[in-house]
């Protein structure tokens, strides 16, 4: 795989993403649904409250985030190109598949990351400055935080290759954006159990479930490039 293919891809991606409203909009709405609850949450909460919030983890509600929106951004990918009519020409190109598919994976993980940790320091430095000190303690504590920080990039990884996959084989840009939006919730019904104690997070629960985004993660490359048929693609392109 050559890394230069992959990084012209990405700078590709990148600069269509700023001239497409629609992504735009969905990149910034997305993130707001999950962050607007739970910042009205914190500033209804009593000091009473902590005591509860202590035997939650409430903080685990913004994974969904990452889980959800690379799929929708990752879904523009393929597919786009076939709406844009530049398919063709594209696969057309001495670029491998591999190579192509990274490209795009990049452009929907980097931005999504990037997202998912921005609106995670904003709460964070929103609970800690106008939240009750006793909420703030409780709410933002060291396991939660470690496990955000960890746990974003591998649902985000997953993530991206889901709607990779579903807009390799789909032919319109909405249905791909509403399918990969839907292969995403059981992630985000995890996250969210797991967040309201449905599920409870034990140490154990989350190595294993590490393990498993990180091994699906490490195969994904391999497993979408080996279904990427570029001879179909080109024939069903418009």
């Amino acid at each position: 795989m050559k890394t230069t293919r992959v990084r012209a891809v990405l700078r590709k991606e990148l600069r269509e993403y700023r001239h497409n409203g629609n992504i735009i909009y969905a990149m910034a709405v997305v993130p707001l649904v999950f962050i607007v609850q739970p910042l009205v949450e914190i500033f209804t909460l009593k000091t009473s409250a902590a005591l509860t919030l202590r035997h939650e983890d409430s903080l685990l509600y913004l994974l969904a985030i990452p889980a959800l929106a690379p799929a929708m951004l990752a879904s523009y990918g393929i597919v786009g190109e076939r709406d844009q009519g530049t398919l063709e020409p594209l696969l057309a190109t001495p670029i491998r598949s591999d190579e192509l598919l990274a490209g795009k994976a990049l452009a929907a993980f980097v931005p999504s990351l990037a997202i998912a940790y921005g609106i995670f320091g904003v709460f964070v430095a929103i609970t800690e400055l106008f939240a009750r000190p006793a909420v703030a303690a409780a709410l933002v504590r060291g396991p939660e935080v470690i496990a955000q920080v960890v746990f974003t990039p591998l649902l985000a990884g997953w993530s991206t290759w889901v709607g990779i996959a579903i807009s390799a084989r789909s032919k319109d840009v909405r249905v791909a954006a509403q399918l990969s939006a839907l292969a995403s919730l059981p992630l985000v019904a995890v996250t969210s159990l797991t967040a309201f104690g449905v599920i409870h997070a034990t140490l154990r629960f989350a190595v294993i479930c590490g393990v498993a985004l990180l091994v699906l993660n490490r195969l994904a490359l391999r497993v979408v490039a080996s279904a990427f048929d570029r001879e179909r693609l080109i024939t069903g392109a418009k």
